[in-house]
């Protein structure tokens, strides 16, 4: 029987990253649009003018990457971005929130509600092709900068969350903190600073791999989408505390 050799060197190309855009403002999307489809592992598979509508083609759509402006008519993006996060079907749905100024007081809430990160509709055009390939593939669009300073203050305030809210999510995170093994926490908390795996690897004297495994091993047991989801439960665990700066 004859055999046919398989060619290791020619695999079969990834389907491209299906990003939805959300935005009431119909000239930005437009341009968001034509920046997207510009690229040869992206496509728009759908436009939004608001939360509710961004909800519903995500689900018709099953868009991987969905860019979701905080503020919006009606359904806002906050609202919208909890919808997904708390969809089952939606699971695999990152959500790149996009802000007016890159200090929003939103930010800490749209994290809490399932966002995998933000950035700044003044960002420019290969920072948002890279926050939707970053977001794509699992990791938090989160600086260090933005880790250490933003984020921090904002979960340090409460993030607008109300003092019962917060200290019940803080116990609730606590009991499940318990889970984590000794180096998933020391691990856990170079995350929360806004640290890659490679940096936390030279940290710790170990190999990339084993701090990958060791951050896909916290998030299953914490509960956590991405590594946005870490850092927001480091915060509110008590687990790290904001430096003084």
């Amino acid at each position: 029987m004859d055999h046919i050799p398989t060619d290791p060197t020619d695999p079969t190309p990834a389907a491209p990253i299906k990003v939805l855009l959300a935005d009431d403002q119909a000239l930005l999307r437009s341009a968001f649009k034509v920046l997207v489809d510009s690229e040869p592992d992206m496509e728009v598979v759908g436009e939004a003018c608001d939360g509710a509508q961004a909800y519903a083609l995500a689900r018709r759509t099953r868009a991987d990457v969905v860019l979701m402006d905080i503020r919006m008519p009606g359904t806002d993006g906050l609202a919208a971005t909890r919808m997904i996060s708390e969809d089952p079907e939606l699971a695999a749905v990152r959500v790149v929130m996009l802000t007016t100024f890159e200090v929003d007081e939103y930010v800490a809430a749209a994290l809490r509600a399932g966002a995998s990160g933000f950035l700044g509709k003044g960002a420019e055009p290969e920072d948002l092709l890279s926050a939707i390939r970053v977001a794509h593939a699992g990791e938090a669009l989160l600086s260090p900068a933005a880790t250490k300073g933003l984020i921090a203050t904002f979960l340090a305030q409460g993030g607008g969350a109300d003092p019962a809210s917060a200290a019940a999510t803080a116990g609730s995170h606590a009991e499940r903190l318990a889970a984590l093994t000794v180096r998933e926490r020391e691990v856990l908390v170079h995350v929360a600073a806004g640290l890659s795996n490679d940096e936390i690897a030279g940290r710790l004297e170990v190999s990339p791999l084993t701090v990958k495994t060791h951050v896909n091993r916290a998030m299953a047991k914490l509960g956590a989408r991405d590594r946005a989801q870490l850092v927001v439960i480091a915060y509110e665990s008590g687990l790290v505390r904001p430096r003084a700066e």
